[in-house]
């Protein structure tokens, strides 16, 4: 299987033309480089290199709303040569968001002595949910720091736009699509004409019906139009705020009926809309080229080149001038899983602080997700990632087994930021471990 290039950088840091895995083992076993990043593969050489004529290399970028696809594409021959898919958490941000939310509206509804809401708050211009936000920032991250390890001279970004009218409806068109999809109609009378005026849950006609959540909003749920239906007051009060699933789980064929009748979520689409012209206004900042690319033309050259659909090969294809070739077919998968709670005291349901919790003991030297080497009584090495950073030390290792540790005998290979790395293939979606034939031999 073929594998990422390595990144390679001189004495001062400057990026040079990348490698492959055998060459960069040799340098290393030669003592003529060392290892510099562990994720992505990077090495440093012991001395200044003049100048070089670099290839041409342009980074290409398909933004999504819960992956987005990075590629180094060799623009003389169209050849993708590194890859990685970034794995974003904005819908765990959305929901923890939420529940701060609501046991904040609890707290004030108690009467306790507690702030009262601020209604003075101002946005300023180009403000985003920290939900989008989050997709460009770590988007932006990555950027930086891969033209900080490959000679880049631009940068391309597939700036689509999605059309909701099209998507929900695509055969509006003329005076319809000017007039949106709810013209004439209030909520309630799209309501009653999309659900046929009857209860959903049991068919109840002639009754006083109740705009319903399917999603309740406790757990996440919208007001948008695909997340309203029709109930009367029994069902609802029988519901409260138990997801469909549950609340339907003896009665599967009014389930799939109810689902049926539901709009396909747009907010994957809404999303990308969002954050399209933020992420494209932050590239521009950079002193290189920026070229946009449209969703069509990426579909039409991935066709064209024979190639699946995948994330890093969508991003490969963005604003290519002929069929695209892959030099690597095991990208690098990147997950955002943050740095942890940084609260003191956590909360319980109700709001209030849990009696039984007490601060972790944190240890200055490792914690969670650090990647080691621990070394055994018989000598040899043991690669692992840190479990938790208290008085007991413990890793897993890649291997799956589970063991304890002293500092002593341990050695750091890759400290955590707020990443989780693995490997995937363009034939099998399934996590592989970071063992890489470079990364393997420098660890042990």
């Amino acid at each position: 299987m073929t594998t990422n290039l390595i990144f390679v950088l001189d004495s001062d840091k400057k990026p040079l033309t990348m490698c492959t895995a055998g060459l960069a083992r040799k340098l290393l076993d030669s003592q003529k480089a060392a290892l510099f990043k562990w994720f992505p593969a990077t090495i440093i050489l012991k001395k200044s290199v003049a100048e070089l004529p670099l290839p041409y290399l342009e980074l290409r970028i398909d933004p999504g709303s819960k992956f987005t696809g990075i590629a180094l594409v060799e623009i003389a021959t169209e050849t993708i040569v590194w890859a990685m898919e970034l794995e974003h958490r904005g819908l765990s941000i959305s929901e923890n968001l939420t529940a701060r939310s609501n046991v904040r509206r609890a707290r004030r509804n108690r009467n306790t002595r507690y702030r009262k809401e601020r209604s003075n708050r101002k946005k300023q211009p180009g403000w985003l949910p920290p939900s989008l936000q989050h997709r460009v920032d770590t988007t932006m991250t990555w950027i930086r720091r891969i033209i900080k390890l490959a000679p880049i001279k631009s940068i391309a970004v597939e700036r689509v736009k999605f059309d909701m009218q099209k998507i929900e409806n695509p055969e509006i068109e003329g005076i319809e699509y000017q007039q949106g999809t709810l013209h004439g109609y209030t909520l309630r009378e799209a309501l009653l004409e999309h659900w046929g005026r009857k209860c959903a849950y049991c068919d109840a006609v002639n009754v006083p019906l109740e705009i319903e959540h399917i999603r309740p909003k406790s757990k996440g749920g919208s007001d948008r139009f695909n997340n309203l239906t029709l109930s009367c007051r029994q069902c609802n009060q029988n519901k409260n705020n138990q997801s469909i699933e549950e609340f339907l789980k003896n009665d599967p064929i009014r389930l799939d009926h109810i689902k049926k009748y539901q709009k396909e979520s747009l907010r994957d689409a809404a999303c990308v809309n969002s954050t399209r012209n933020k992420l494209f206004e932050s590239l521009t900042h950079f002193d290189i080229p920026v070229h946009t690319g449209s969703g069509a033309h990426t579909k039409m050259m991935r066709i064209k080149s024979n190639l699946p659909k995948t994330h890093f090969i969508d991003a490969g294809c963005v604003n290519a001038s002929r069929e695209v070739t892959l030099k690597t077919l095991q990208p690098l998968r990147v997950k955002c899983n943050g740095h942890g709670n940084r609260q003191f005291m956590t909360m319980d349901k109700h709001g209030f602080p849990r009696k039984d919790y007490a601060p972790k003991h944190v240890r200055k030297d490792w914690k969670a997700g650090d990647i080691i080497k621990v070394k055994k009584k018989d000598g040899t090495s043991v690669l692992g990632r840190v479990k938790k950073a208290a008085k007991t030390l413990a890793f897993i290792s890649f291997e799956g087994k589970e063991t304890s540790f002293s500092p002593k005998n341990t050695k750091p290979i890759h400290r955590s930021c707020g990443y989780r790395y693995s490997f995937t293939t363009i034939d099998s979606v399934n996590e592989v471990c970071p063992k890489d034939e470079l990364l393997k031999k420098t660890a042990t």
